[in-house]
Parts: structure tokens; sequence; C-alpha cells
């Protein structure tokens, strides 16, 4: 027989901790037969969040290795709380060196969150293993988000804070000590016979022998998330430049096929903020030199600062590994794994050591040359590209952890960079996991189904990471519009023609559409950029989930299962859950259409809801058809919606702009519009004004726009304000 230790924390006990106002300790200690005493503590270290360590955690965990300092006193802000989990019922057991834990669920209760998922919301009746990877089409926890934080409808959230895989069992496994057990029923009589009995909880296992849970209390789903996102350092802050437009250019093109392509985008009248250079910018790739191939691009500087001198910033390409012909090489060598990827050496970055050498290669080959950031690629796996479990590492930790943990630390090496030369980045990474919500990376892959996009984009809000739908090739010119209306409401709006060598009026019948929606997605910068920024001092984020917004309320549906002795032997029942539809920021919702859809479902949350185009009433808390046509993506605002737009600008000067403030519907509002110099860290000491846009109606339907900008504060991007109300077309 197996030593056990079983941890029960009291229900009392915890009551009295979440009720303090101050932070202390507990410490208890379990006797349980053929083991030695452990250790259980409970810490509560913010207003609504406890971290319980049970056993002995490991000393590297998804946060340890990472720059991260939590936004203590906007946690604060949002207030006190106690947590909705009966604690009692949170049980830990140690056997054979794996650490079990169960949390209760009640029979209503849904559960969010899991990873970056691309076909399942709610994840209750799932079993999956959390491990960093390339998305292979099966939401089974192989991802590249495998983040293991889970929110509940009951308004908490919990964070399994382990860099090892962790397996999964939500509301899958009954117990025979269950609280609530499943009724057995005989499959042969009873019509209610389920393959898939009631559970009443969630069970997880980590190969480790002690684990940190961090617990993030609501009220509500979505405070659970921002206390989540603030203990993690807050939400991204990306330049205002990251939120334009940005090209990939195909891989092998030299200097002036990127500088024809700039023109050409400027000749149509496109717009264009970012250029993105892929693999062969490098002398060497896979693996990797991080130096300039002076065959295509012979004057680098030059190439760069000919870029930023039409306003647009250019990202580059790379992946982790170390090519042989190359400086980095010696250098680096000593502090790398046993194995390579594609022959090239694998740096352990939880080693200073390592991280500095990148750090001083990085700053002379392209952050001192006016690079403005990368594409972090290749650090989420097939087991085929990456180095195997059985890798060992300098550090001496397992090469399972660091697989978990090495896109997030190649996310914060480089953000460190940047933040040295007091100089804000934005770029795209192949995976991350918690604690990565302050750094500004966007995630994406190969994968490329249109519907399991959005359903990602949706996921991405529960658990701290940005996520974009990127924009690559299309079969039809109707498919190539409904990509570009969607990215073009995602954190990075992006055509990536790296392998297709697709421009943005590749489908001339479309073109003039496409360039509508790149032009309204500049409009809509300053909204976003204020979005962004409730992201960063709120944990807001800044695209969510329906299920986050107050007032939604569609119930998810299990249809019944047809029996098919081959496909469905067991006649399993289909859960049906809206998962196409998202909010941008405080007052959008976005609906996309897809490839052959003319019409379709848009669930309206309660209040009043107005078409974003004409300002018309589109419903009150209701579920609407609409068939919106081809040339535009359906929006809708909510009542009392302020929305600041910018001109239809094609790049991205650093000046000031004309303002058009939009407002929607009946209700008086007051928006808070964000503004800084754009570019750099001087937000973090103040140097940042938020600028109250008010709309006052009177009892005959009248309305007074006001603009009021704190006194002695610099306003960098915005002038000549200007009131449109789109409910009656009035100017003021």
């Amino acid at each position: 027989m197996q030593p056990q230790t079983s941890i029960h924390i009291m229900t009392r006990i915890v009551k009295m901790i979440m009720s303090s106002c101050f932070l202390f300790y507990l410490f208890f200690t379990i006797t349980a037969c053929n083991s030695s005493d452990t250790t259980v503590k409970i810490e509560q270290i913010n207003a609504g969040i406890w971290k319980i360590s049970a056993g002995k955690p490991e000393i590297v965990n998804l946060l340890s290795e990472l720059d991260i300092t939590p936004r203590d006193e906007a946690i604060r802000k949002i207030g006190k709380a106690a947590s909705p989990v009966a604690a009692e019922a949170i049980e830990f057991k140690i056997i054979d060196g794996k650490t079990y834990i169960r949390f209760p669920l009640e029979k209503d209760e849904k559960i969010f969150g899991l990873g970056l998922n691309f076909k399942t919301v709610e994840q209750r009746g799932r079993v999956m293993r959390l491990h960093t990877d390339h998305y292979s089409g099966r939401d089974d926890g192989r991802t590249q988000a495998p983040v293991p934080f889970f929110v509940s409808s009951k308004g908490y959230g919990a964070l399994i804070n382990s860099a090892r895989y962790i397996d999964a069992w939500i509301g899958t496994g009954v117990r025979k000590d269950s609280k609530n057990p499943p009724i057995a029923r005989d499959r042969n009589t009873d019509p209610r016979w389920s393959s898939r009995p009631y559970s009443d909880n969630m069970e997880f296992l980590i190969p480790a022998e002690g684990v940190e849970i961090l617990l993030f209390a609501g009220p509500t789903m979505l405070e659970a998330v921002q206390r989540f996102n603030l203990y993690n350092g807050g939400g991204a802050l990306p330049p205002r430049w990251g939120l334009g437009f940005w090209h990939r250019t195909p891989t092998l093109y030299s200097d002036k096929q990127v500088m024809s392509e700039v023109e050409e985008f400027k000749k149509r009248e496109f717009p264009l903020t970012v250029i993105g250079l892929e693999p062969g910018w490098m002398s060497h790739a896979y693996p990797c030199s991080y130096e300039w191939d002076t065959t295509r691009f012979p004057d680098p500087a030059g190439f760069v600062k000919s870029l930023n001198d039409k306003h647009i910033k250019t990202n580059v390409w790379i992946n982790p590994y170390i090519s042989p012909a190359t400086e980095l090489y010696e250098k680096m060598e000593p502090y790398t794994a046993s194995h390579s990827v594609w022959c090239g050496i694998v740096p352990d970055y939880t080693l200073p050591e390592a991280q500095q050498i990148a750090d001083n290669h990085f700053k002379k080959n392209q952050l001192d040359i006016g690079v403005s950031g990368y594409k972090l690629d290749e650090n989420d796996g097939y087991d085929y590209w990456l180095w195997p479990d059985v890798a060992t590492f300098p550090s001496g930790n397992a090469a399972e952890q660091i697989r978990q943990i090495y896109g997030s630390l190649l996310q914060n090496i480089t953000v460190r960079m940047y933040h040295k030369q007091n100089k804000r980045t934005y770029g795209l990474v192949r995976s991350g996991n918690a604690g990565t919500s302050s750094f500004p990376y966007v995630i994406y892959n190969d994968y490329y189904n249109h519907k399991d996009f959005i359903t990602a984009l949706i996921n991405s809000s529960f658990i701290g990471i940005l996520w974009t739908p990127e924009v690559r090739a299309s079969q039809t010119a109707e498919e190539w519009l409904r990509r570009m209306q969607t990215v073009c409401f995602s954190p990075i709006a992006m055509l990536d023609a790296w392998a297709d060598g697709t421009k943005p009026w590749s489908f001339p019948e479309v073109t003039q559409q496409v360039n509508d929606i790149a032009k309204l997605r500049m409009q809509l910068i300053p909204y976003l950029y204020t979005t962004f920024a409730n992201y960063a001092f709120k944990g807001i984020p800044p695209v969510r989930a329906m299920n986050l917004e107050e007032g939604y309320q569609e119930e998810s549906k299990l249809e019944e299962g047809k029996l098919d002795a081959t496909a469905n032997p067991y006649a399993m029942a289909l859960k049906k859950e809206a998962k196409d539809q998202f909010m941008v920021g405080e007052y959008l919702l976005v609906a996309p259409l897809f490839t052959g859809e003319t019409e379709r479902r848009v669930i309206l949350p309660k209040g009043k809801w107005y078409d974003f185009y004409t300002g018309k009433l589109a419903g009150e808390g209701e579920i609407i058809t609409v068939s919106p046509g081809l040339d535009r993506i359906p929006v809708y605002v909510k009542d009392g919606g302020i929305i600041p737009l910018w001109p239809a600008i094609t790049e991205l000067e650093n000046r000031q702009y004309p303002l058009e403030i939009r407002h929607y519907g009946e209700k008086t509002s007051n928006y808070n519009l964000y503004d800084d110099d754009g570019e750099t860290y001087n937000y973090e000491k103040g140097e940042c004004t938020w600028i109250s846009l008010k709309v006052d109606t009177d009892t005959k339907g009248g309305k007074r726009g006001i603009v009021i900008i704190p006194e002695n504060s610099k306003v960098w991007s915005f002038s000549d304000y200007r009131f449109r109300f789109m409910s009656s077309e009035e100017t003021k």
C-alpha cells in the first residue's frame, strides 16, 4: 500500500481568512496513516486573492521565472470579496510523488478557460492534458497556451501554478463518496440512461510532490479574470502603432522587394503601420543566426530607417534555435540543452547568463538599428520539432517544465530588452502560459479554421493571453473578405503573406471592401488604445467572451444524441453553445459571418443595442436574425456607447488627429479616453492623460457633448473634438 496524505481545508478557518483585511499565514498539519506530517499554508495576498500551498511545491513554476509585478492597488480597487468555493471541499492528496486536487462542482455550474481551446467555450465534461504543443484540431489540452486557469460561473477563478503537464477531469469522474451522486440507470430499459453520468467535481493530477494554487474571487466572473490579470502584472499596453494594419512579406524577399511592396500599399491608399520580415532576413534560419543576410539586406540600418521615416515599423521573425554559423553560437553553447532542434542548440533561458548573451546579441543586431519587435516562432511543439522530455538542461530544470514556459521566457527576455531602451514593442509568439498577460505579444498558429479562430478569440479572454485570427490565404473572394473583417476586430490586424505572397487586393472584386474595413481599423485606434489601457490598468480583456458581459443570458444546450453503431454507439448528447460573437472594449459587440452565410443569429444582452454603422435600434435583450450583405461585418453598440474615431488614415504619424466622438442610443454616458505618447514607458511614471467624454440628454431627447481635459494635462493624439449623435444624426 502506497503512503497517502489527505489534506482538507476547513471551511470555518478559510472563511476567517477570507473575511480578514490584513495578510497573514495559517499553518496546520494533518497526520495520515503511514505518512509524515504535511503542511498546508494559506495566505491572503490581496483583496479577493489567496495562495494555497500543499506539500512541497516546486521552485520553478509558471510565474517564478518571469519579471512581473502584481498591480496591487488596482486589485484593491476592485474591492474585497469572499471566495464562493467551499474551501472544505477542495481536497489535496499526495500519492506516489504526485499531487491530486479535487474541486467541487454544483449542478448548474459552468467552467471556462483551461487553455486556448478552439472548438469549445464551456469546459465542463472535458478530459484533457494541459501540455504546450502545436494545436492539432482537437481540444484535448495540447495547445499553444495550455494555461491551467479556470473561471467558474459561481464567480471565482483558480490557477494551478505548476510548470508540469497537468491532467484534468472537468466534471467527468464520479466518486463513490460523492455528496450528489448520479442515479444508476439501466441502459436496456431506461431512456434517461447517459453514457456520461453527472459528476460533482473537477480533478487535477500534477506530477510533483506539492503544488501552489491561487484563488481569485469575483463576485462576477469578469472580476475574477481581472484579479487574475492584475496579479500577473495587468494587461499589455502595446504601442499605438501596433494597433494599425500589419503585412508580413514572403520569406525570401529582399530590401528592394519589401520597399516595392510598401510603395504599392501607398499607391493603393491602403493602411500600413508594420512590415513583418520572415526567415529570409537572416543569414541562416532553421537554425537561426539572428544576423542580417547581406545579400538581401546589404544595409540593414538604412533599410529599417527608411521604413521608420515612412512611419512603418519593422517586425522580424526568429525561432529559438541557434545556428553554428553565428558569432552567438560559442558564447551560448555552455548554457544549452543536451539535444538540438533542426541542428541548432537550445538555450536554457532560465539561466541569467543565457538571457544576457541573447540580450547583447539582439540589441546589437536588431534593437540598436530600430527594429520594433519580434515574431517568436517554433517554441510550442510538435514533439518531432522540439526537444524530447528526456533532454537535460544546465539549470537542472526538467525539460517538461522548460517546455511549458519556453514561450513565456522568450516574451520576458525580449520585453525586458525594449523596456531598457524605453521603447514599447508589440509582436507575435507561438506559445505562452500564465503570467504573460502584461507582455505585449499575441499568440498565433498554423491552424486555419475561420470559425474555430473566433472560438479561440473568445477563449483567450478567460486565460490572460491575446490571440489573433490572422489572414493568410482564401479560396474565394467571399472568404477573403470575411476573414479580413474578423481580423480587423482582433488584437493584431494582420495579413501574413510569408508563404502565399497574397496582398490585400488579391481578390479584385472585394478590394474596396477590404480597404474599407482596414481603414475602419485605423479609425478605431483611439477606442482600441483606450480598451488596451483598461486591460493594462484594470485587467479587463480587450476582446472578451459574451459570458463575461453583464446581461448576457444565452444558455448552452445539450441536443439529444442519435444512436449510431459506429459514429456514436453510446448516443452521446452534443453540446450547442454560442461561440461566434464577442465584445471588443466596453461597448462593441462583433458578430462575424463566415463563407456561405447570408444571415446569422445575434444574441443581444439586456438593454438596447444599436447598429454601429447607422445608429438604428437593433434590438433589446433578444436574439435577432440579420442579413448584412457581404460588405459589412455586423457590429452593435450598447445603449449610451461612446466610440471615439480618427479619420480614415493610411499611415500613423506621431501627431494629433481630429476626433469624431460617436454616441449611440439614449443613455447619458461618460467615457474615459486614454492618451499618452504611444511609444515609451513614460506612462508608468504618470505621463498619461484620461480625457472625459460626456454626453448629457434632456427630457426632450436633446443631447450635448462635453470634453473635459484635466487641467495642466498633455494631449498627444487628439484635436478638434466633434460629437456625432448616431441615433438622431445630430452633430454638435
